[in-house]
């Protein structure tokens, strides 16, 4: 499996191909239109995406228009709104200061969807934390044209059943089920890569965070065994438990996570495990480890997030799932993000 895309690597490679391309454009003009933007990159998706931001930032702005005196929800404001928003969509004007940001969150985005688009999923599906609006994911998917066909269908399959919302687990559990159905493989990146390059030379390795080697222990020279004469050896009187010293109290601001039991400590622990799983994760896990289950997958991880030892987890697994292979991908993945919840 992939290593996790590098947030930071992606920003900068975006930061620095939008400001060749805005250098560019705006060497000859001061202010970018609608059509400009759509003709700007060679990769469409970006110029899409730079379209979604800016219909996305008027939905925000309109969302301001509220009124003691004004009912802006009334049907016929609301359609002269429309029509109002239609006639400012056709009266693009941005200068680079304003739209540089703009196009790096669009390269970023962009960038993204071809290279994880599991996780560029999760994110859509996410936006609304608990609840799906429908509404929402068909403002994502009309401008999303790379690696569409998922969550295409996912749209289509919602509409036809008529729903305005969708609980976040069964959003998920839906795209599972098209993704086995449809068969779906991500786009190749080869072309994608070659046309960013023409801008910004792209290494995509250098993109993702690569796990840290594990340090080889410390190799430490034998000490020479003393002799113990069995003779003088004496058994120490235990103390009485009530005679023993107090540990020192610890700042709650100086407690370290992992070396005690303290309250404090345990609020530090790692985020629960349905917190830190991503898409591609839930999918891999529930396929393989969970036989495509997805509702089993849920139960376990909730039942693990509620215990309270490395221990205890290892037991639930053992005695709930011990046919699964330990020395398969999944199963050692799947007990590092274990193991690091209760690190």
């Amino acid at each position: 499996m992939d290593e996790k895309i590098s947030l930071k690597a992606l920003e900068d490679y975006s930061d620095d191909y939008s400001s060749k391309v805005t250098a560019s454009f705006f060497s000859a003009k001061e202010k970018i239109t609608g059509p400009e933007i759509l003709a700007l990159c060679d990769i469409q998706q970006i110029n899409l995406f730079v379209i979604r931001e800016l219909l996305q930032a008027w939905k925000l702005e309109s969302q301001k228009l509220h009124s003691p005196y004004f009912d802006y929800t009334a049907p016929k404001v609301a359609e002269a709104l429309t029509l109002f928003q239609n006639q400012l969509s056709n009266s693009i004007s941005i200068s680079r200061e304003n739209f540089q940001p703009l196009l790096k969150k669009a390269v970023s985005s962009t960038l993204f969807l071809i290279l994880d688009p599991y996780d560029f999923y999760s994110e859509t599906l996410d936006t609304q934390g608990n609840q799906l609006k429908i509404e929402d994911l068909r403002n994502h998917v009309k401008y999303i044209r790379i690696n569409r066909t998922p969550l295409e269908k996912l749209l289509q399959e919602l509409e036809a059943k008529k729903l305005q919302t969708l609980g976040g687990n069964e959003a998920f559990a839906s795209l599972d089920h098209i993704l086995e159905e449809v068969n779906f493989t991500p786009e190749d990146i080869d072309d994608y890569v070659t046309r960013f390059s023409k801008i910004v030379p792209l290494q995509v390795e250098k993109l993702y965070e690569h796990k840290a080697q594990p340090t080889p222990p410390k190799v430490h020279a034998e000490q020479p065994k003393q002799e113990v004469k069995k003779a003088v050896v004496q058994t120490p009187a235990q103390p009485e438990p009530e005679k023993k010293s107090p540990p020192p109290q610890v700042p709650l601001y100086d407690q370290q996570p992992g070396k005690g039991s303290t309250l404090a400590e345990n609020f530090q622990k790692t985020k629960k495990i349905k917190d830190v799983l991503t898409i591609n994760q839930k999918f891999m896990f529930t396929k393989i480890l969970f036989n495509g289950d997805f509702e089993l997958f849920s139960a376990a991880i909730e039942r693990l997030d509620e215990l309270d030892s490395l221990t205890q987890a290892k037991t639930f697994l053992s005695n709930n799932y011990g046919e699964w292979n330990p020395e398969s991908e999944e199963y050692q993945e799947f007990m590092e993000v274990v193991e690091r919840r209760f690190a």
